[in-house]
């Protein structure tokens, strides 16, 4: 082949695959396609890759150089990326066929006190906070999801792991002190099946942890009845809480302030 005929058959070249990757019919077939395969079919969105596992960081690249020109290439690239996904979360990492006992815990009056202490005081009392409380997580089996500003979503294999990590992450935390503040934590307990997405876990089952981790309060855990049937309650002191109306829970959940 001349050397001249090069540049001209290179240029053929990308305008076929350009043609391909914007061929609408085979486009829709693929997305169909998608809807097929194991996983997410949405994979490649914000939600579904926020994570920091492998498929996760590989799909929101993909995604971002990607997004001005969607195209078949694009969704034949982010199918393989979602079974990938699929695959990596059977193998022990569950997308909503498992039960996990979830947890949310926050300080209480920390923004009050952060107002007037400052943004140092602060960061430098959360990073405290942190070390004092995470390290039972871990023992315990759990993992932190997410830090929420003060707080943090922490899920766990059981509730018995969740309740043992929470007691003595809050006897940790009293060692912990700040000039004019005392730390003092609120935490939540559900146990159900939440849909892991990416890095996160989402549903209603998360919903109702955060709620009734809402309603819990200074040095208190509350925990659902769900949760509190996984539990050996023979060395508890429970406390049914009265008059549990909150948005967003359903009406015949049951919540009980638990200590060790």
């Amino acid at each position: 082949m001349a050397e001249s005929d090069k540049p001209e058959r290179r240029a053929r070249a990308r305008a076929a695959v350009r043609k391909l990757n914007e061929n609408r019919a085979l486009l829709s077939a693929t997305k169909l396609f998608r809807e097929l395969l194991p996983g997410d079919s949405q994979f490649g969105d914000p939600l579904s890759t926020a994570g920091r596992k492998q498929p996760e960081l590989v799909g929101k690249r993909l995604a971002e150089v990607t997004s001005r020109r969607p195209g078949v290439l694009r969704e034949a690239g982010l199918s393989a990326l979602q079974v990938w996904q699929a695959l990596s979360e059977a193998q022990g990492r569950g997308h909503g066929d498992i039960k996990l006992a979830i947890a949310f815990t926050d300080l209480v009056d920390f923004s009050d006190w952060a107002l007037e202490a400052g943004d140092e005081a602060a960061l430098e009392l959360l990073r405290e906070v942190g070390r004092a409380i995470e390290p039972p997580i871990g023992a315990h089996g759990g993992e932190v999801v997410k830090r929420l500003g003060d707080g943090m979503m922490a899920v766990f294999p059981e509730p018995s792991e969740a309740l043992d990590a929470i007691v003595e992450a809050r006897q940790r935390l009293s060692e912990v002190t700040a000039d004019g503040y005392r730390p003092r934590m609120r935490a939540g307990m559900h146990f159900g099946q939440p849909r892991k997405l990416g890095g996160d876990y989402l549903g209603v089952d998360v919903n109702i942890a955060a709620r009734v981790a809402e309603e819990a309060g200074p040095d208190e855990l509350l925990v659902s009845d769900r949760a509190l049937a996984e539990l050996d309650a023979d060395g508890l002191q429970l406390r049914k809480k009265r008059r549990f109306s909150v948005k967003g829970v359903p009406k015949d959940l049951t919540v009980y302030s638990v200590a060790g």
